[in-house]
């Protein structure tokens, strides 16, 4: 905010903090594939056997509040696009 330089990531928690925007990964989808894969190898699976799943599911969230500091309007499509809205 102090040099007025809207930024993004990919960790909603840092929309909390005062990011623009997120888009990620949704941690509780991640957590329950890994535990299938640790379930998996403890039932003698082998690590390299087993297939990289890619997430499926991305979450939006927009810091509307961020926007108005930095003198930005997000688009009401985005807006009703977005899983979480922080205003």
């Amino acid at each position: 905010m102090r040099h007025r330089i809207p930024a993004v990531s990919d960790s909603a928690a840092w929309a909390k903090c005062g990011f623009l925007l997120t888009y990620a990964q949704d941690v509780t989808w991640s957590v329950a594939r890994a535990m299938d894969h640790v379930d998996k190898i403890l039932r003698g699976a082998k690590p390299g056997d087993l297939p990289v799943q890619q997430a499926t599911k991305l979450l939006l969230t927009i810091n509307l509040k961020t926007a108005k500091e930095l003198g930005l309007t997000a688009p009401p499509s985005r807006i009703a696009r977005a899983d979480e809205v922080i205003e």
